[in-house]
């Protein structure tokens, strides 16, 4: 096991570069393992409780690498999950501002929304359903503090799972109203068609994501709660963006979502 001082050596890096805006090594370096998840965990624990102490308001979390596609995008094999703030938080059409972000990346993902905790320790699919207030169409943006994405497990968990920003769309829908395991997807970056998918492609059905999610949840202490957004995980490849692009993820009966980077000017 890393020792404390290593895992806070590497919280250290990955904040300074969130704070910098500059990218930095990765931290498997460090931390001496590039597979160790735990230690990647406690790593990213250090950030977030910082951040906790400091004033930002946990707003739910999201489940990273649960596609195939994204999968061999990134080199690893397993989900992971990272934390949500309300600062990351934008509504559908909401410009996001220039220079809020590094290096990222969109993905096309449902999200939902809980009604009620799920703190029983292993869950059933029908305990995600009856806790699911309603479902969203999303885009997550993800954002590596690490340089050229060079990323292996450790890396993106130890970074929050790689999160950047998520954009909800504007009208909820019960689950009793979509198939989510059919939902499809369609991601247009300035009009053009760049990424496809459907719900089976986030580990089966988003619903399996999120049992996943609050069984580990639970295993750590920290269990989702009334109220957390859940992004479940991308429909389809991620793909990048710079300054300027228009964002528009389709999800057929799911609904639309939209986003804009910001030029410099704007």
């Amino acid at each position: 096991m890393t020792d404390q001082r290593r895992i806070e050596e590497a919280a250290a890096r990955l904040r300074a570069a969130s704070e910098s805006g500059e990218p930095c090594p990765p931290i498997r370096d460090l931390i001496g393992t590039d597979t160790d998840i735990d230690v990647g965990y406690a790593v990213q624990a250090v950030n977030v409780d910082l951040d906790i102490a400091a004033g930002r308001r946990v707003s739910g979390r999201k489940i990273g690498i649960t596609s195939k596609a994204v999968m061999e995008q990134v080199g690893v094999d397993q989900p992971d999950f990272g934390t949500l703030f309300v600062d990351m938080e934008y509504g559908d059409g909401v410009p996001i501002e220039h220079g809020r972000l590094m290096q990222p990346r969109a993905e096309g993902e449902v999200a939902l929304v809980l009604e009620h905790d799920l703190d029983r320790g292993q869950h059933s699919f029908n305990d995600i359903i009856a806790a699911t207030a309603y479902a969203l169409p999303s885009i997550e943006i993800v954002d590596s503090r690490i340089a050229d994405w060079d990323i292996r497990i450790v890396d993106t968990v130890a970074d929050n799972a790689s999160c950047g920003l998520y954009v909800l769309g504007g009208k909820p829908v019960p689950l009793r109203d979509v198939d989510l395991r059919t939902t499809p997807l369609q991601m247009m970056i300035d009009g053009e068609t760049v990424s496809t998918g459907d719900g089976a492609a986030c580990l089966g059905h988003p619903l399996h994501a999120a049992r996943w999610l609050a069984d580990v949840m639970c295993e750590r202490g920290t269990p989702l709660r009334s109220g957390d957004v859940v992004m479940t995980g991308a429909l389809g490849p991620m793909k990048s963006l710079v300054a300027g692009n228009s964002v528009v993820c389709d999800f057929g009966s799911l609904g639309t979502v939209t986003t804009y980077l910001e030029h410099a000017s704007s």
